[in-house]
């Protein structure tokens, strides 16, 4: 099944001081998919053009003093992919890291259906900082839909 956008309000409790977010949603064929697993099989494995594409952004953000590098945005703590796990259920998974454009998290949420599927839903959530992150999600945009139903086509 494709993905398909649904409508999120703000705030959101991962992110209560977002003003900037988005959903989309597909369903997997897995009975007993966890968030977790969900996003494993979304982040773990970005096709080549969006690891291309995340690249580019790296060393454009080089010279503002932002976050680029995975490992340096984690800190240390575990990740799925490039992104830093900030907390887990068997239900949600959140991901992300703040800086000094904007914060941001992934929220990944499975639900059981009937069928033996899991309604899957990807969740982003920002909170711009300044003129620097309101361009830089501007500029981003057309991107991030892309690679956001890219990684949802991988679930399942």
């Amino acid at each position: 099944m494709k993905a398909r956008e649904i409508t999120i309000s703000l705030p959101h409790p991962a992110l209560p001081g977002a003003d900037w977010g988005d959903c989309f949603e597909t369903v997997s064929g897995d009975a007993g998919l966890t968030a977790e697993a969900a996003a494993r099989q979304a982040f773990e494995t970005m096709p080549r053009w969006a690891s291309q594409l995340m690249a580019l952004r790296n060393l454009l953000v080089k010279p503002f003093g932002l976050k680029g590098d995975p490992e340096v945005a984690s800190a240390g703590a575990p990740r799925i992919g490039m992104f830093p796990v900030i907390s887990r259920t068997p239900a949600e998974c959140v991901l992300g890291f703040d800086d000094r454009h904007l914060d941001f998290r992934i929220v990944v949420e499975t639900q059981a259906l009937q069928g033996k599927q899991t309604a899957v839903r990807l969740m982003t959530l920002v909170e711009r900082h300044n003129l620097l992150g309101r361009c830089y999600l501007a500029l981003i945009m057309p991107f991030h839909k892309l690679i956001v139903k890219s990684t949802l086509s991988r679930v399942g």
